[in-house]
């Protein structure tokens, strides 16, 4: 190269990830055994997008459900508690459901007060849900396991939790 010398630079980055901990496999099954067997279940579909709608008939109805996380936690927003017997539970929420919008409203950057906000200011919401268990269990990494709030959608008291 005519004299020249030329150097390469190789740059090296570190990446930190966060994996699930490991899980051993299952003890072996014989095939005829594994249908229906939780843990050789394959369906994944409780893992898919899906959308989600119901109303209120009046703004101090709850709506049945409590949130926990936020962006002001570095965590999405997730379902912590479903009421037994409320419209949530009827259309099939659960805990470590990942709230991904509210009525077209991106709740993935919203704080957990914002959140509230939003989700009091509806009668009818369409709920896009991802459940994603992993992330709901990072969220008492990062807040801790303090109760989540539980907007009660209308007038309460200032000394009560809020409750949605």
């Amino acid at each position: 190269m005519n004299g020249m010398t030329t150097r390469h630079h190789h740059h090296r980055y570190q990446i930190r990830v966060e994996l699930p901990t490991y899980e051993h496999p299952p003890p072996w099954l014989p095939q005829t055994e594994r249908t229906g067997h939780p843990d050789y279940d394959n369906n994944l579909t409780q893992f898919l997008l899906r959308s989600v709608k119901f109303r209120r008939s009046r703004n101090s109805e709850q709506l049945g459900f409590n949130i926990r996380g936020g962006q002001e936690h570095r965590c999405n927003i997730f379902v912590s508690k479903v009421l037994p017997e409320s419209s949530a539970a009827r259309v099939g929420m659960k805990p470590g459901d990942m709230i991904l919008t509210v009525n077209g409203i991106d709740f993935t950057t919203l704080t957990h007060d914002e959140a509230v906000k939003v989700l009091k200011s509806c009668n009818e919401v369409d709920i896009r849900l991802q459940y994603f268990p992993f992330g709901y269990q990072k969220t008492f990494e990062r807040i801790g396991p303090s109760p989540s709030h539980q907007p009660r959608m209308g007038p309460s008291p200032s000394h009560q939790p809020t409750r949605r």
